[in-house]
């Protein structure tokens, strides 16, 4: 029996060591898709979307935990903070919903501003929870995209 927890220790051990030293390269994003408002308050609404990402690495992954701010032309949107379960394919995409509780002020006070903007600026700053085979690793991450907007 002691072998057995030991040699379990050593695999599990190995995994790690095997999954942190690898070249664990950056998610890319690609699009978001989907939005729905779920809920609309004065203070605060609920958004849903889908963001579609691409996995660079030449393994597979699971994800279980997603915090991040979102921010447009650097002016604060919403807040996302959840648990989820989804599966990584190695060199592929694939969609990752969020619910984003938007603070109803700065969208009032700037996201008229937006409207005459062809252009804004989106940025996701957080941190995500992934990993292999019930192994997790906390990875922080920043991106920015521009993405033209059209009120009609």
């Amino acid at each position: 029996m002691k072998i057995k927890i030991h040699t379990f220790l050593v695999i599990i051990s190995l995994s790690f060591f095997i999954f942190s030293c690898t070249g664990f390269k950056d998610l890319e994003f690609k699009e978001y898709k989907d939005v729905k408002l779920d809920k609309v308050g004065f203070n605060k609404t609920t958004l849903s979307l889908s963001l579609v990402y691409y996995n660079p690495n030449n393994f597979g992954m699971e994800l279980n935990h997603t915090e991040m701010d979102l921010f447009i032309n650097d002016n604060y949107l919403g807040h996302v903070d959840q648990n989820v379960q989804i599966r990584i394919p190695k060199r592929d995409k694939f969609s990752l919903p969020i619910k984003v509780d938007v603070d109803m002020k700065n969208i009032i006070k700037n996201g008229l501003m937006g409207l005459f903007n062809k252009e804004v600026e989106i940025r996701a700053k957080g941190k995500i929870k992934a990993g292999k085979a019930n192994i997790f690793k906390i990875v922080p991450f920043e991106y920015k995209t521009k993405q033209k907007l059209s009120p009609f």
